[in-house]
């Protein structure tokens, strides 16, 4: 016979009793969780098991079995948790002027499952409140009427098997009006300006009526370089132009948007990043040996370093060294011949031997 598991909850520090099923006070059983034995602090009589200053460790399924005939007898799925305490609550307007939503959460868990109901009241008349079927802890209410001075009542009670606690607040039709953050961001350089980005942009697509209820947009862009950021204020327009960038460097832009009378600011845009427009550099062309011109005019300056044969050093033509040879050989043989001692002139002038 199969014995389904119920569930039994405990706050964490307190003492857990369970009961086996429906048996005598004085039955004998024997207790396991999770299929194994009980070994935490605690107090066993007849089908009662108590267990001492429960915490996180303590979840399991605690099987008992009746010791007669060991037949197993009751399951109990013991979960530890903490009651609730009191939620935290915001409301926001993205679709102005259609509706609002609330959303909340709390600060501390309990570990159990936890439930929360809404109530929202204007006007002293309750609002019809729409769960939302993505976000657990939303819920979405319709304006009942626009430009009211009448406060939003909202409470919020979280509710779980070991307790419940509630939130009550209230908020001004203006101060909920908060769009979502434009979208669709793109930053280009603009060919042949070194300073300049343009930037253009969408409205939230959530904001359902922009051509009465028109929104002014916040911009901050800034180099990678620096923390600072630069800002300027836009009305109605979903284009800028920035003039003041820095000559090749990366840039990081932001943008936000506003009712133009109520509400507050939405959170910033994704950040996109440009770089403003560089000159390309020119190519370098390498100059070959083919693209060298070849000259038309005789060149005075010989090809090689090394003379042609029968050409002198010096550059002179080999019959007129030949005639300075000559001319040179001619001197020195008649100053050999006019200074020697055995010369016809040496005797010149001296007596004959002969008488």
């Amino acid at each position: 016979k199969k014995v389904w598991a119920r569930i039994q909850y405990a706050r964490i520090g307190s003492d857990v009793t369970m009961l086996c099923g429906s048996l005598d006070n004085d039955t004998s059983v024997t207790w396991k969780v999770n299929g194994t034995d009980v070994k935490v602090r605690k107090q066993e009589e007849g089908p009662w098991l108590t267990l001492v200053e429960v915490d996180m460790s303590s979840n399991g399924l605690y099987s008992c079995f009746q010791n007669s005939d060991d037949q197993r007898r009751d399951q109990i799925m013991l979960r530890i948790g903490l009651p609730p305490r009191e939620p935290q609550v915001t409301c926001r307007s993205n679709t102005y002027p259609k509706g609002f939503y609330c959303s909340w959460h709390l600060q501390h868990p309990t570990y159990i499952p936890t439930e929360f109901e809404v109530n929202v009241q204007h006007n002293q008349k309750s609002l019809e409140v729409k769960r939302d079927e993505v976000h657990k802890n939303r819920c979405h209410v319709k304006f009942p009427e626009l430009f009211s001075t009448f406060p939003y009542r909202v409470n919020v009670t979280a509710v779980n098997a070991l307790g419940k606690a509630s939130t009550a607040t209230s908020f001004e039709e203006s101060s909920m009006v908060k769009p979502d953050p434009p979208e669709k961001v793109v930053a280009r350089p603009i060919p042949n300006n070194i300073r300049r980005l343009e930037v253009t942009w969408s409205s939230p697509s959530t904001w359902p009526d922009i051509d009465n209820f028109p929104l002014k947009y916040f911009l901050r862009y800034r180099p990678l370089i620096r923390d600072q950021w630069q800002h300027v204020e836009l009305s109605d327009s979903t284009s800028h132009t920035i003039t003041d960038a820095y000559v090749g460097k990366e840039y990081i832009i932001q943008l936000a948007a506003k009712d133009m009378e109520v509400g507050t600011w939405s959170d910033w845009s994704v950040a996109v990043h440009a770089t403003p427009w560089t000159e390309e550099p020119k190519p370098i062309t390498s100059t070959t040996e083919a693209d060298v011109p070849i000259e038309t005019t005789p060149s005075s300056a010989p090809p090689s370093a090394k003379p042609r044969v029968g050409v002198a050093r010096g550059g002179c033509s080999s019959l007129l060294c030949s005639s300075h040879i000559l001319l040179v050989c001619i001197l020195l043989s008649i100053m050999w011949y006019v200074t020697s001692p055995t010369s016809a002139l040496h005797y010149l002038g001296q007596p004959s031997p002969w008488g």
